[in-house]
């Protein structure tokens, strides 16, 4: 196959290349996949409106995320297991990321530390996702580990108390192998074996509440970001408990199988609390043309999970990059064709009601 031109070229090497448990574990959702579709067709459903006799002379795709400038507004959403992706693993992802100018969110399933990942990439931006488990110990030390090692948020995701039901890992069998490291999952089993994913999800905590969130806003010397927030009272209440911003997102299709597509829910979310709050979204996006939609419906930024994994797969640090060049160039043409010369010139009069 020539050169990728655009995500879906690099979905197909992918797939070429994976073995068929990790494949089904990266591409896969939860029951009969019906979010997980849903995600990529919402966006297909909204039309652009350009407005013309806009200087666009000097397009732009920087923005402002938490007060300060990425490239683009595309961030690297934390997904797991990128060691098994391409040796690169999440080092490799976070320079990718930093060479394009945006932020990598390292997920607390990741198979590098939150220490190794910031002497690989000393000058990259980075945000940690955390789960919260039963052991509240496992979870403070990776925190505590990602502050000192630099990183300028904490997402903490809510939308998995239980793992979904992945059916494709359940057909493929598909388990972490043991030569495999994880250090989160190593230290909460308290033993080098790895658990299958669904058993991981039986080490978070279900019982986290709004008072446990307020408790680590207070606690952290950083930002706290929510990450699955579905209902625009959540994301109210989110404010209201001190997060910093909220993450709409579905957990890419692989959590609830039912809900609506991110995008259909941004709207709601970003009139509650975009005027006080920063607002996120995942799911679905694989065109510069739905950053676009995104940021029109109230978003400041998109982040994008495995169109990265397929760039990754494909090439390790080069492929991932190229993955954000081919995203960057996309919004810079949107953005000119819009007529909008950067991402905060983008509002709802860009979409067609």
């Amino acid at each position: 196959m020539s050169t990728p031109v655009n995500v879906a070229d690099y979905e197909r090497l992918a797939a070429e290349r994976l073995e068929a448990g990790l494949l089904g574990y990266y591409a896969g959702g939860a029951a009969d996949e019906r979010t997980l579709c849903e995600n990529v067709a919402a966006f297909a459903r909204q039309r652009l409106l350009p407005r013309v006799l806009v200087d666009v002379g000097d397009v732009q795709t920087s923005t402002t995320i938490l007060g300060d400038d990425v490239a683009l507004p595309v961030l690297v959403a934390p997904t797991a297991l990128h060691g098994m992706a391409h040796a690169d693993a999440e080092p490799g992802m976070a320079r990718a990321a930093s060479r394009a100018g945006t932020v990598f969110c390292l997920s607390s399933l990741a198979t590098t530390r939150p220490s190794e990942v910031a002497a690989a990439v000393p000058d990259g931006r980075r945000w940690f996702q955390l789960y919260v488990l039963k052991d509240r110990g496992v979870s403070r030390a990776l925190l505590d580990e990602a502050v000192a090692s630099g990183f300028e948020a904490i997402v903490l995701t809510v939308d998995a108390p239980r793992a979904g039901r992945r059916e494709r890992d359940l057909r493929t069998g598909f388990a972490v192998p043991a030569d495999v490291d994880m250090p989160a999952i190593r230290a909460a089993v308290g033993a080098p074996r790895c658990p299958t994913p669904a058993e991981f999800f039986e080490l978070v905590d279900p019982t986290l509440t709004w008072r446990d969130l307020e408790q680590l806003v207070d606690e952290s010397p950083v930002p706290v970001i929510l990450k699955g927030v579905h209902a625009a009272d959540d994301a109210r209440r989110a404010v209201d408990h001190g997060a910093a911003g909220v993450i709409v997102s579905n957990h890419g299709g692989r959590q609830l199988d039912g809900v609506p597509a991110t995008i259909d829910l941004l709207p709601a979310v970003a009139a509650e609390i975009g005027e006080e709050a920063l607002v996120l979204m995942d799911g679905g996006v694989r065109r510069g043309t739905d950053v676009l939609v995104a940021l029109a419906l109230g978003a400041q930024a998109v982040l994008v999970g495995r169109p990265m994994l397929w760039g990754l797969t494909v090439d390790g640090t080069d492929g991932a990059g190229n993955v954000l060049e081919l995203l960057r160039e996309e919004v810079r043409l949107a953005l000119t064709l819009l007529g909008a010369p950067t991402p905060a010139d983008v509002g709802p009069h860009h979409i067609l009601r």
